[in-house]
């Protein structure tokens, strides 16, 4: 689909680089190509051309090795993301190799990586909603971290620029602390969802139970197919119906033919020169070769996931650096930041026996923030807040696997749905901590025999307390809702199971308190833009990753802007 360069001596210098080609890098890409740029996208692992590497996209568990199952070598390969129980047989090929790319857990952390050409937008949960000023202004209101230099007025026509060509589905609510997207028609709740949707709203004004705002199509929308409710979204999807670099932004960077991605490309470095007060270029490692290789850029813009992307700007070193590059105000690393995640209730809905569903949905409902939006909700346990993601659906039969029975009757008993279950699990914000924070760990290297990173990250008081109403809350509304045997949980984990890592590259005003001005450079090597995950300067309670996209078209078209100004 590219010029996909592996001779690296051919060509060595670009008007741009793009370190990473996952959902932040894709957009770099698109956005330099189509504004003229030749991109060098640097992608640290392997091909993933779309369609052609789905292997398991149309695989049932009976067709696999161990029916979905990991064998004891693929166990260890894996040895820290499968904490998060989302690595199976059907999506291994998509997730890092854990002994190959260590990191050290000071504090138990887990970070869930994907080293392949699109990086974890193959793999996400594609939950799409804006920030509004309640998340931009929440900093400088209660004084945790810095204010953020930029606010909802800055970023809302980029919001709508990126969600007008991935194509969001949803429905409108003109709620303050959530912002309407540019939607594609929405999916549709079940009979349980719209029955607990209005219990849930009649019984507590102000909370509202819609569907998932996600980066689904319900139609077919720019050459991409719509969705068919095969819920298999993780194993790379042949429709193109979620959003994913591979379907979308790289396919459209490609076609202006100003496109080149180079894979297994280890970033060493970004190359900065005194003289020049600038950086120059990228040194990378070739992963199959072990060949140190320098490639030259007028910009560079810094897409590798939010830890990667920081161990590179630590990794990069200079005389005038001698810290990491742009660490001028020694925050890079720092305020290390994810959502809380699997706290929430479940339970058993009656009354619907004769009701189903058709497809496998791959979304679910979300109950938006209620708490400290204003003076009426405000509380004393804790700042900030937090969303409910879940939904309902018929429970299996997978007792039967253990009966001793036979015979059609049998056989008919297997086919009859369970009854109807309903669950939610809370997202709360997480406060930029300073020593939440990952270091260079030159003691402890990878395959490359690289430094790689130790990280020191935990929960405190705030996020304990938040967690706690969210645990009550659950409970409390299925419990009024007639929900039955109602069990709330706290699974107690620690950071990094929400797969929002975000932070250690701050944006802010000052220099003397942050690494990123208010379009994303760093403040003292204004060629370099960082727009992923370690850009944030606050949480939110709400899934980032549209976020992401805005910043970076809008980064873009700032970097292109001053490259014609001559001012970078």
């Amino acid at each position: 689909m590219a010029n996909f360069n592996i001779d690296a001596q051919k060509d060595l210098t670009y008007d741009a680089i793009v370190i990473g080609s996952g959902i932040s890098g894709g957009w770099a890409a698109k956005e330099l190509c189509e504004k003229g740029l030749k991109t060098l996208v640097l992608e640290r692992g392997r091909l993933v051309e779309h369609v052609v590497d789905y292997p398991t996209m149309n695989l049932d568990p009976w067709d696999m090795e161990l029916r979905g199952g990991l064998t004891p070598e693929e166990q260890r390969k894996h040895y820290k993301g499968i904490r998060s129980g989302f690595i199976g047989k059907d999506t291994e090929h998509f997730h890092a190799n854990d002994e190959e790319n260590p990191y050290t857990e000071v504090k138990p952390f887990l970070w869930v990586r994907a080293h392949q050409m699109g990086g974890r937008s193959i793999l996400w949960g594609k939950q799409t909603y804006r920030w509004s000023d309640l998340d931009f202004e929440a900093n400088a209101r209660d004084g945790h971290g810095v204010d953020w230099p930029i606010r909802y007025k800055d970023i809302e026509p980029w919001y709508t620029y990126v969600e007008k060509f991935a194509g969001i589905s949803g429905e409108p609510l003109g709620l303050p602390q959530l912002p309407d997207s540019h939607f594609l028609p929405p999916m549709e709740l079940n009979c349980v969802e719209k029955h607990l949707k209005e219990r849930i709203e009649k019984l507590y004004p102000g909370r509202n139970l819609i569907i998932g705002r996600c980066a689904h199509l319900t139609v077919p929308h720019n050459g991409r197919g719509q969705c068919q409710y095969r819920n298999r979204c993780s194993r790379g999807c042949p429709y193109g119906a979620y959003f994913s670099s591979n379907a979308a932004t790289l396919p459209a960077a490609n076609a202006t033919g100003n496109l080149t991605i180079r894979p297994f490309s280890i970033v060493q470095s970004i190359i900065y020169d005194d003289a020049k007060g600038k950086a120059t270029g990228v040194r990378i490692i070739d992963a199959e070769t072990n060949e140190a290789i320098d490639y030259s850029a007028r910009i560079i813009f810094c897409n590798a996931s939010t830890l990667s992307t920081t161990q590179i700007l630590l990794n990069s070193k200079s005389s005038r650096f001698e810290n990491g590059l742009g660490n001028d105000s020694g925050e890079l690393g720092h305020n290390l930041m994810d959502h809380t995640y699997r706290i929430g209730a479940m339970g058993r809905v009656d009354g619907f026996e004769d009701k189903y569903y058709k497809g496998r949905r791959p979304n679910g409902i979300y109950i938006p923030r209620y708490v400290n939006i204003n003076e009426a909700t405000k509380t004393d346990k804790f700042l900030r807040g937090f969303g409910f993601q879940g939904g309902a659906g018929r429970a299996g039969v997978l007792a039967a696997a253990n009966e001793e029975a036979f015979g059609a009757d049998f056989k008919e008993q297997l086919l009859q749905p369970g009854p109807w279950e309903f669950f939610i699990t809370g997202f709360a914000e997480c406060l930029p901590y300073h020593d939440n924070k990952v270091t260079l760990n030159p003691g402890v290297t990878d395959k490359w025999g690289q430094p790689t990173l130790s990280i020191d990250c935990a929960y405190k008081e705030n996020e304990m307390a938040l967690n706690e109403q969210i645990r009550e809350d659950a409970v409390e509304m299925l419990e009024k809702c007639g929900v039955e045997e109602v069990v709330g949980f706290n699974n107690h984990h620690e950071p990094g199971y929400g797969i929002h890592e975000m932070g250690t590259a701050r944006m802010g005003r000052d220099p003397k308190t942050s690494v990123l001005n208010a379009f994303n450079q760093v403040h003292a090597v204004r060629n370099v833009f960082v727009t992923d995950g370690a850009c944030m300067t606050s949480s939110s309670c709400v899934n980032p990753s549209l976020t992401y996209m805005a910043i970076t078209a809008r980064a873009a078209e700032h970097a292109v802007s001053e490259l014609n100004k001559l001012n970078i």
